[in-house]
């Protein structure tokens, strides 16, 4: 008989999974608005194995619905909405898919830089209002040659790094203790960091030890003339972020990561100096391609009885 697993949400639409699910297992799909108590007690207890996403997790109360689960398939790298401690109680493992957005995510963050720099969002709406034959907008700021913070150097940030490097920026970055393999400036202070740059560029992991991160004394040493780029779910102090908008404090923004995203705030919505997406870091049809295979591989790998390719570390997962 296949392995009964169990699909967290409906991630057909989103991640080409079924395809390579369906033949091995028996997969059931837990509908957008059931919670634990929506699984049959039949099925929950023939579930062997779990399969969700970044934006949906696994809760406590599931993971202890299903008696017999022996593993957590998360297609992606952040692990923020994964209770690990509920899953490490029973010794269930929890595999990710890291590296993969590495690169994508990197250049969504620097297409937000460029964007918020040079107002090319809010260039497109001038033009398409037809407010050119008014007068020229109002001037950018220069990306080339400028001053680039980095808060959190892992994975995506050294790729964010390299791509300054074709701008010709210095870089700058702040980790809890300084890298030993990296040329760029290290600033143990995050407050210290923020004066020294230009732009901030935010690509920490995401985790209760980052919430709230950068602050209003962070946004304002950036000043003036800053743009802040955020990437990493509730590291920025959102209310603080709006303060800083709506007073100055800072240039700009490029936001991919919301407080409490899907919902955005009426405010930055409304707002011509920041540019907004809807979490699209990761999501290219070759990132999701990829995401939908490691899941896969690692589901294989734990009912073959094989060493699980991306185990998740103790210490861990490095964004």
């Amino acid at each position: 008989m296949k392995p009964e697993i169990l699909l967290v949400e409906d991630i057909s639409t989103a991640l080409p999974v079924m395809e390579l699910l369906e033949p091995h297992y028996t997969v059931h799909v837990l509908a957008e608005d059931d919670g634990p108590g929506e699984v049959p007690a039949a099925v929950a207890g023939r579930i062997r194995a779990l399969v969700t996403t970044t934006n949906k997790g696994v809760d406590g109360a599931l993971i202890a619905a299903l008696p017999n689960l022996e593993m957590i398939a998360n297609a992606g790298a952040h692990l923020d909405r994964i209770d690990l401690a509920a899953a490490g109680v029973r010794g269930i493992p929890v595999t990710y898919t890291p590296g993969i957005s590495t690169a994508e995510v990197a250049d969504l963050a620097f297409a937000l830089l460029l964007s918020a720099a040079r107002l090319t969002c809010e260039g497109d709406r001038y033009v398409r209002a037809g407010r050119w034959q008014e007068g020229m907008l109002h001037f950018g700021n220069r990306v080339n040659r400028k001053r680039l913070g980095i808060v959190g150097l892992g994975r995506i940030g050294r790729v964010v790094a390299k791509r300054a490097g074709g701008f010709a920026m210095e870089v700058h970055y702040h980790e809890p203790r300084e890298l030993t393999d990296v040329p760029y400036r290290y600033h143990a202070d995050l407050i210290e960091l923020a004066r020294a740059v230009d732009f901030l560029v935010v690509t920490c992991t995401s985790g209760p030890e980052t919430d709230g991160l950068i602050d209003g004394p962070v946004l304002e040493a950036l000043g003036g003339g800053g743009v802040l780029v955020n990437m990493a779910r509730r590291a920025v102090d959102e209310p603080a972020l709006i303060e800083a908008l709506e007073k100055g404090v800072i240039a700009g923004a490029g936001l991919d990561t919301f407080a409490h995203e899907p919902r955005v705030p009426d405010v930055l919505c409304a707002m011509e100096n920041v540019v907004l997406q809807a979490h699209m870091g990761t999501k290219t049809w070759e990132t999701k391609r990829a995401f939908a295979a490691r899941t896969a591989a690692n589901l294989g790998a734990h009912f073959a009885g094989a060493p699980l390719p991306d185990p998740v570390p103790r210490e861990g997962p490095e964004r």
